[in-house]
C-alpha cells in the first residue's frame, strides 16, 4: 500500500526525477516538478503545470492518497501534462 510518505519521498529526490502517480481506476498524474504537490493525510492535491511556466499551475485534482495504485518513473522526453487524469 502507497503512503503519502512514499510520494514525499520522490518529491525531496535530488535530482528530481518526474513520475507518474497511478490511481487504482488507472487514471493517472503527472509529476514533473515537485512545488505542484501537496501532501495531506487522506489526499494528494496535485497541480498540472501550465505550458507557459512548469512551476504554476493552470488546472488540479485532489487524489485519495487510499486509492494510489503505483508511482512510476517518466522518461525525460516525457513530461507533458497534458495527460493529467486521462489514459
Amino acid at each position: 500500500m502507497l503512503t503519502g510518505n512514499d510520494v514525499r519521498e520522490r518529491l525531496l529526490q535530488r535530482p528530481f526525477v518526474p513520475f507518474r502517480v497511478v490511481m487504482s481506476s488507472g487514471q493517472f498524474y503527472d509529476i514533473v516538478h515537485p512545488e505542484l504537490v501537496l501532501i495531506g493525510k487522506r489526499h494528494l492535491f496535485v497541480g498540472a503545470a501550465s505550458e507557459d511556466n512548469p512551476t504554476e499551475f493552470d488546472r488540479s485534482s485532489l487524489l485519495s492518497i487510499l486509492h494510489l495504485a503505483a508511482i512510476e518513473n517518466l522518461p525525460i522526453e516525457k513530461t507533458s501534462t497534458s495527460s493529467n487524469g486521462q489514459k
